[in-house]
C-alpha cells in the first residue's frame, strides 16, 4: 500500500475528531485514506494532496 505522504510526525500524533482513536492508512481506491481504529466509529477520513481532511461532516462510513 502507498504511503499518505503525511510527515510521520504529523502521523503519529493524528486522532479521530469524533472519537479521539487513532487512524490507520488505507487505500481508498480513488486515493490514499485515515480510517478510525475505534470500534463503535470507524469513520475514513480522504486525504487530498498529502492534507487529511478530518471533518465529521465529510468522512464517510466504511461499506
Amino acid at each position: 500500500m502507498s504511503g499518505t505522504t503525511i510527515d510521520p510526525w504529523l502521523r503519529e500524533i493524528l486522532r479521530c475528531p469524533a472519537c479521539r482513536s487513532q487512524l490507520r492508512d488505507q487505500d481508498g481506491g480513488s486515493g490514499p485514506e485515515l480510517a478510525c481504529t475505534g470500534e463503535s466509529c470507524g469513520l475514513v477520513y480522504r486525504v487530498e494532496d498529502g492534507i487529511p481532511v478530518l471533518l465529521v461532516d465529510e468522512a464517510r462510513r466504511p461499506g
